[in-house]
């Protein structure tokens, strides 16, 4: 199918398209429809997606079905606190036979990189994926490799009070387009997933580029749906109330906001290039190709929650990220 951004039934169709790969995500990761929705924005708008919660909350597994479904290369690292960088980015091999260096990528070299309990590893091996996350690119000695288009890195750790674990710079939380908090299932799902078959009965390594079984769309698919949701149109109205939200974490007192003891330190403007794009996702699985307020609501605390950092005077009172969001959202008026 072409794309043509002027044709709503292109986005119904694509609309329809992406309906069906959520429906195929349920029957596989059972009472998590909000994070496989999350996921499916931010594959539509190239974003990396960092997912917290609790071991055994189908964080690892959701990725594995996303992938099959998608037909896209896989590859899963468990980030340890003995992991080197190079073992994530590869490294030059010396061969005395020709008395030349030859670049041995690593793992990161694929389409779907999961990046397991991201946060058991140092921060010199976290920040070895920013170049890779922010360029598309690797270095590697003087040879520059370029990732597929289709990278997308989706990382998993458990909440950083856990004991082992390390907080994430926050140069890299902020190449992420999302910050997902997982909860436990309700009581139905968590019956259901006893039928459920177990992951070791997926496929564990590559997949193929073509479509196999198991697979809705290939590579040629992301990128079409992708063509399709940077055609949503955001009017001007919307553009504005999302840079009011995101100044609005810098600058409290200005729109009214008695948030300036409770917030250290706000959005950058990153998170409003991040929060529009999300709507575009968001508008696009409602069957919409213009962007509303409920979009940019639904999606702002997922996009901005680990940008901002609380400072010790909200902590003290209990406050989380969410909450002090939550306060802008109640404040900024709705176009």
């Amino acid at each position: 199918m072409s794309v043509s951004g002027s044709q709503p039934h292109s986005f119904q169709n694509a609309a329809s398209e992406l309906e069906q790969l959520l429906n195929h995500l349920e029957t596989l990761v059972v009472g998590q429809r909000v994070m496989l929705e999350r996921l499916v924005i931010s594959l539509l708008v190239v974003g990396h997606v960092l997912i917290e919660g609790l071991p055994g909350l189908a964080k690892t597994r959701a990725v594995r079905a996303i992938a099959q479904s998608l037909a896209l290369p896989f590859r899963r690292i468990q980030f340890t606190p003995d992991l080197l960088p190079a073992d994530l980015t590869g490294t030059q091999v010396y061969h005395p036979s020709t008395g030349r260096f030859d670049v041995r990528p690593g793992p990161i070299v694929t389409s779907v990189l999961l990046a397991d309990e991201i946060n058991r590893a140092p921060a010199k091996v976290q920040s070895a994926l920013l170049e890779a996350m922010q360029e598309g690119q690797l270095t590697i000695g003087d040879e520059t490799v370029v990732l597929p288009d289709t990278f997308w890195v989706l990382a998993t750790q458990n909440p950083i009070d856990h004991e082992g674990t390390y907080t994430l710079p926050e140069a890299q939380l902020d190449r992420f387009l999302m910050k997902l908090t997982v909860t436990y299932p309700d009581r139905a799902s968590e019956l259901t997933m006893l039928d459920l078959p177990q992951v070791t009965s997926q496929k564990r390594d590559n997949l193929d580029d073509s479509k196999s079984d198991g697979s809705l769309f290939g590579p040629e698919d992301v990128s079409r749906l992708r063509l399709i949701t940077a055609a949503v149109r955001v009017a001007p109205a919307i553009k504005e109330y999302v840079v009011d939200l995101v100044r609005a974490t810098r600058d409290p007192a200005g729109y009214g906001l008695d948030l300036a003891p409770l917030i250290e330190v706000g959005a950058s403007p990153r998170a409003t290039i991040a929060l529009v794009l999300a709507a575009k996702g968001h508008a696009l699985l409602s069957e919409r190709d213009y962007v509303t307020p409920h979009d940019v609501k639904s999606l702002m605390r997922d996009v901005l929650r680990h940008r901002i950092i609380a400072s010790y005077e909200a902590d003290a009172e209990g406050l989380s990220p969410d909450d002090l969001l939550g306060r802008i959202l109640d404040t900024i008026p709705v176009p």
